[in-house]
């Protein structure tokens, strides 16, 4: 445990004083993060420098606000101009407390209209009564009406002296341009999860109450970079009043997945075990725990895999997790295919909109995870389709789609091996992950340890191989090409011209020359072919054995087709 030791009922006195009003900063060297801001609007501060309008921008929860709130005081302290206001004098108390006559916080939500705008054009033409500045903090600005910002443009158009606008959104794309050229506008990015732990340490360090760090540490991924986020729900935590901060709390409380449960999924995803995948959705669902962030660490959870297969221990610096976490992960990572644990990223990444969207979010993370269980089945059927429609896949069984075996792990499809250092198992050369990876660079000719061409017979196959080694991936356009290794050449057939010119780009003819020998030059040729028509497509589509096998067993029927690429 840390923190400081509790002292009464710590708890009780929790209550009277919600955090995020009682922790609020009130001056810039208080608020966590946003140093640039910070030091822009302290330095205008100091130097009585200040702008007809601010614009700032920024997710719910990082400051906004506050800090409008800290400069309106800073440029109107009695003690200035200063680059913190002093939070002694008359003007700032009354900033704090809302009751400065020349400071307004207008929200934007219930202020719409022009009249409203109107309105507060004419008191800024009266100069201040008792402060240096004017200051209008216009809260959710981004809903003024049109005829609203119209309204507000004119005055923006010819500042008065001594005043500034402050125009805090969450949206600044719905701005006007011509608002947007007459503002300063800065950027508010969300906290690191270091700096919300430490945030969230120093208020428990100041209640004087004691907190295990990993309960800090889910607190702060679950406030996804909002302080105020972060502290509303440590507030609902500590509610609870069982003594120090756990973890154990944190997940009751906020309704969060533990790491077993995640374990029980990759073990169940590991052995495409539909029935465990439903019975484990079953005990979420039924928990209650809140199924964005399950989606939202489950999507971490293979990013971690991903980085551990590739880089092992070398990768535990940059996760965010404890040295046993991180070696529990890599010990799962090895136990995945590289090309499975790619594509589960991807996936879980791209669902988490569709399940939070979807009218039967339960029933659509469902067919997530089971599509993660039976992903490598799916991709060897993708597999078997790239070799062309009508030409049945050589492994397939009898033609057909391949079929799961229970307590047996899925044959997954290959990955490129990667130059990093791996504690998990080597990947084979070649991958059939669903995002084709970026063409490489030409890879360096001095590269150290650097394989050599095999003594026995020089094959396309074993080519591919060895572009791998030498380049730290192969792209899918080198992967899907065949060539024919003749006595005094090697002839590559291209699809098209676009491909011949990306394998050239990619230093293909270069190490073919090593590989092959210079006697062998490499030769690009392609043929312009007819492209199908939809009609061919579809009758083709219903011919392959994959296909056919799969309305066989499912019902299933083909609604679309469309080409794969350009020679199709």
């Amino acid at each position: 445990m840390g923190g400081r030791a509790q002292r009464g009922h710590p708890f009780q006195a929790m209550s009277a004083s919600h955090l995020t009003l009682k922790y609020r900063p009130q001056s810039f060297a208080d608020v966590a993060g946003q140093d640039l801001v910070r030091s822009i609007l302290s330095r205008a501060a100091e130097t009585d420098t200040v702008a007809p309008a601010y614009i700032f921008s920024g997710t719910r929860g990082v400051g906004k606000t506050t800090l409008a709130r800290i400069f309106a005081k800073a440029v109107n302290c009695e003690k200035g101009p200063a680059p913190e206001p002093c939070n002694q004098c008359s003007r700032c108390r009354q900033i704090t407390a809302g009751t400065a006559v020349d400071v307004a916080e207008i929200d934007a939500a219930s202020h719409t209209g022009v009249d409203n705008i109107r309105s507060l054009k004419e008191d800024v033409g009266f100069a201040p009564l008792e402060c240096r500045y004017k200051v209008f903090i216009i809260d959710e600005a981004h809903m003024l009406s049109k005829a609203a910002f119209n309204a507000l443009l004119k005055t923006l158009e010819e500042p008065p002296p001594r005043v500034t606008f402050i125009l805090a959104t969450t949206e600044p794309h719905k701005f006007p341009a011509t608002i947007l050229s007459r503002s300063q506008h800065y950027v508010f990015s969300r906290l690191t999860q270091k700096e919300l732990e430490a945030r969230l340490a120093w208020v428990m360090d100041k209640e004087g109450l004691e907190y295990d760090p990993r309960a800090l540490s889910l607190v702060a991924r679950r406030g996804s970079g909002s302080v105020r986020d972060a502290l509303s729900l440590l507030g609902q935590v500590l509610a609870l009043g069982s003594g120090a901060l756990t973890e154990a709390d944190v997940r009751s409380v906020l309704g969060l997945a533990g790491q077993d449960t995640y374990f029980s999924l990759m073990e169940a995803l590991r052995g495409r075990d539909c029935v465990a995948v439903s019975k484990l959705l079953r005990g979420i669902l039924d928990q209650g725990l809140d199924l964005g962030f399950f989606l939202r660490e489950l999507t971490a959870s293979f990013r971690t895999m991903f980085l551990l297969s590739q880089a092992g221990e070398a990768a535990f610096p940059i996760l965010d997790m404890s040295e046993d976490e991180a070696r529990a992960w890599l010990g799962w990572a090895g136990r995945f295919d590289l090309a499975h644990i790619h594509a589960c990223w991807q996936l879980t990444l791209e669902g988490q909109r569709r399940v939070k969207d979807s009218l039967e979010p339960a029933l659509a993370l469902e067919l997530l995870l089971l599509n993660l269980a039976y992903l490598p089945q799916l991709l060897s059927l993708e597999d078997a389709s790239e070799q062309g429609v009508g030409e049945p896949s050589g492994g397939s069984r009898g033609g057909g789609a391949p079929r799961p075996t229970p307590g047996k792990a899925p044959a997954a499809p290959q990955a490129p091996p990667s130059s990093a250092p791996r504690s998990a198992a080597s990947a084979p050369a070649a991958s059939t992950a669903p995002v084709e990876p970026a063409a490489p660079a030409e890879p360096a000719p001095s590269a150290p340890a650097a394989p050599t061409a095999p003594a026995g017979p020089l094959t396309w196959e074993g080519f591919k191989a060895f572009y791998a080694e030498r380049a730290g991936a192969c792209p899918m356009s080198l992967q899907r090409s065949e060539a024919t290794v003749e006595e005094d050449a090697v002839v590559v057939e291209c699809h098209n011209k676009a491909v011949c010119d990306q394998l050239r780009e990619n230093g293909v003819a270069r190490l073919a020359g090593e590989y092959f020998g210079a006697s062998r030059p490499v030769e690009f040729r392609y043929s312009e072919v007819k492209r199908k028509t939809h009609q061919d497509l579809k009758a083709e589509a219903e011919a392959h054995p994959a296909v056919s096998a799969l309305k066989e067993r499912f019902g299933a029927r083909v609604m679309n087709v469309t080409p794969r690429d350009r020679s199709s």
